[in-house]
């Protein structure tokens, strides 16, 4: 792994076999087919399982309904793991663990817990988180999604928008609201009659990821499928915290992989007579990429850190990922432009990792509303509106 600092070093052994024991799984079960999943805009299904097997899925959550509990920084590692790979399967675990377990942990009933995170954890139950709309993007208050209460049921009706794993989920935990306009989370099994979840083609990111419009006709669920602890819009956005921090690792992964292939490219192309890493612009684009990653590794460790004694707030989280993600963005694009004509191609990396993480800075909070919540925290004055 990347570490110019020896960060690792302030990890426990066990932590570090994590991170080794996941790079030498996904090297060996991911890494050599993932431009070609790319290129066929195909999420390997099989690999569900695979990864639950390891303990990837919710691995930071309590080992009683099932997952591994990890330490926070364990997790980030296998988050930053999954996205050296690719984006798409780092997003298919954030979803998964970040986004349906921990708010089914953190939120539901004993019987919903029960239920639901020890298939989870083995990948066999997939589920996808319903939150974004058309219109809603970066204001969630505005969702129009309707919960109507009638008997012992409650009555959803709307659609939501850019859904990870929305057409291969079996539960797809919805929010909306009630009728007195709280915000409610439901969850959905996506064979109920009026449920519907369509396929997001033609898109040139994270085209690894299964991406989805859920719509909902009247879909009628039974009272107890609401999640019973939470009735705000505090509940999406904690998820979106724990979402946000695996992110802030995992963008990392992406930057060591492109960086990586930069300086081997660079080592053996010639020109004039002598390799490209002899050139001083080249060493410029090498040297800043380096230490973006050293930056953004030493942000994540201390973030993880802080997770772990509770003292996590989520503007620390807005921070790490705003910079981590928007780092490595701009490193995928200095090793495309290294790599030069080869960088176009799916048979190097950086291509697919740039054009994926063009999403990444975008999706869970954009760099300029994560720069706005900054900004509320340190001056007491909000620019929202």
């Amino acid at each position: 792994m990347l570490d110019y600092y020896n960060i690792l070093d302030l990890c426990t052994p066990e932590e570090r076999l994590v991170q080794r024991t996941a790079r030498d799984f996904l090297e060996a079960n991911a890494m050599p087919h993932a431009g070609r999943w790319w290129e066929e805009e195909t999420f390997p299904k099989e690999l569900g399982p695979e990864l639950g097997r390891m303990g990837y899925l919710g691995a930071n959550l309590p080992a009683e309904y099932g997952a591994d509990a990890v330490s926070n920084a364990a997790y980030g590692l296998i988050m930053y793991e999954l996205e050296r790979v690719d984006s798409g399967l780092r997003s298919f675990a954030s979803v998964q663990g970040a986004l349906v377990m921990y708010p089914i942990h953190t939120y539901g009933s004993d019987e919903q817990k029960q239920r639901y995170l020890p298939p989870m954890a083995r990948g066999e139950l997939i589920g996808c988180f319903g939150l974004t709309e058309h219109e809603g993007g970066s204001d969630p208050g505005a969702m129009a999604t309707r919960a109507h209460a009638d008997g012992g049921d409650y009555v959803l009706t709307g659609a939501k928008m850019w859904i990870s794993n929305g057409n291969m989920a079996h539960v797809a935990l919805i929010w909306a609201k009630d009728d007195e306009g709280a915000v409610r989370g439901f969850l959905v099994p996506t064979d109920s009659p009026g449920f519907q979840a369509n396929l997001i083609k033609r898109k040139m990111s994270l085209r690894l990821s299964v991406t989805s419009e859920l719509v909902l006709n009247d879909v009628r669920v039974d009272r107890s499928q609401m999640l019973p602890k939470v009735n705000s819009l505090r509940g999406p956005l904690s998820c979106l915290t724990q979402a946000r921090y695996g992110i802030a690792w995992g963008a990392l992964g992406s930057l060591e992989a492109v960086y990586s292939e930069a300086l081997a490219f660079a080592q053996t192309r010639r020109t004039f007579g002598a390799p490209i890493a002899s050139r001083q612009l080249v060493q410029a684009k090498l040297v800043d990429m380096l230490a973006r990653h050293t930056q953004g590794l030493a942000i994540a460790w201390r973030l993880a850190s802080l997770k772990d004694r509770g003292e996590m707030s989520y503007t620390h989280v807005s921070l790490a990922k705003r910079q981590n993600v928007r780092a490595a963005l701009k490193s995928s694009r200095d090793a495309r432009e290294i790599l030069g004509a080869s960088g176009i191609t799916l048979e190097n990396h950086s291509i697919r990792h740039m054009l994926n993480l063009e999403t990444v800075d975008t999706y869970e909070g954009t760099y300029d509303i994560h720069s706005l919540a900054l900004g509320r925290d340190i001056t007491g004055h909000s620019a929202f509106a």
